[in-house]
């Protein structure tokens, strides 16, 4: 199991929970941040028995951006991080899903700051759970900078366009229920306990035969990019087959016989 020392990782039994650990930054995104996310990622994906991953930052806060000293790596050791940076340009966009989708749900969790980046990095992130004070925003345009984390493209997909005008132009912060409102987030929870609840609905996720869960995830962001009549011809190609596999077989066995099933991938 993978993590640096701004990104831990860890198991609670099928999850995988990636959390973000430079609090007294307000995890501000740095190059060790980044290269043990796109690690974490891509330990999520190639390990079968990961079921879903659970997305949080420690300390109270989720994420408050880019840090660009530490980008740049002034006053910060970690010629290491930088090094896999510039053999993979594109390493930090998949480290914070812009060009990357993880295959098994993603929930975040949120407490606290999740602005500029942090709300960039929310968009491709599935589920979302927030604690009460929890701070949203796409801060870019009143500091003269560009949101070119995926947000001009991805928001006015996730939420109704005025709100995501509203958000972009504006720079200003929203809070929990006014992200909730819009539907940035599909949960508000007392402070202090969205990981609590994120790791719930992960339980959940994990109760669920993966190949469906994988199948059903796939084929929504790939009908999201068709035509109608296209998508559903797509949900075919990627439905049907889930019908033959032995967890599908499972799955009703387990019902007729009012027991859990036991999913095994095949």
């Amino acid at each position: 199991m993978g993590g640096t020392e701004h990104l831990t990782v860890h198991r609670e039994g099928a999850t995988l929970v990636l959390t973000l650990n430079r609090p007294e930054a307000k995890n501000a995104l740095s190059p060790a941040m980044l290269v043990g996310l796109y690690d974490g990622w891509t330990e999520a994906d190639e390990d079968d028995s990961v079921r879903s991953i659970v997305f949080t930052g420690a300390g109270g806060s989720f994420c408050a951006g880019m840090d660009l000293k530490a980008l740049a790596g002034q006053g910060m050791a970690g010629d290491t991080y930088r090094d896999r940076l510039k053999a993979d340009p594109d390493l930090h966009w998949k480290a914070m899903l812009r060009h990357h989708r993880p295959r098994k749900p993603v929930i975040a969790a949120v407490e606290g700051y999740c602005v500029a980046g942090g709300t960039e990095m929310l968009q491709g992130t599935d589920i979302r759970v927030a604690g009460e004070s929890a701070v949203f925003g796409l801060f870019e345009v009143r500091r003269g900078l560009f949101p070119i984390g995926g947000s001009t493209v991805r928001l006015p997909r996730q939420i109704p366009r005025t709100h995501a005008l509203e958000m972009l132009l504006t720079g200003r912060p929203y809070t929990a229920r006014e992200a909730a409102d819009i539907g940035l987030v599909g949960h508000v929870v007392p402070d202090g306990t969205a990981l609590e609840k994120a790791l719930e609905i992960a339980e959940q996720v994990n109760a669920c035969g993966p190949l469906a869960v994988e199948a059903v995830k796939a084929s929504v962001y790939e009908a999201a990019e068709l035509t109608e009549t296209d998508g559903l011809a797509a949900e075919l190609a990627r439905g049907w087959p889930v019908f033959d596999t032995a967890d599908a077989k499972e799955g009703s066995r387990a019902f007729a016989e009012k027991r859990p099933p036991r999913f095994k991938r095949a």
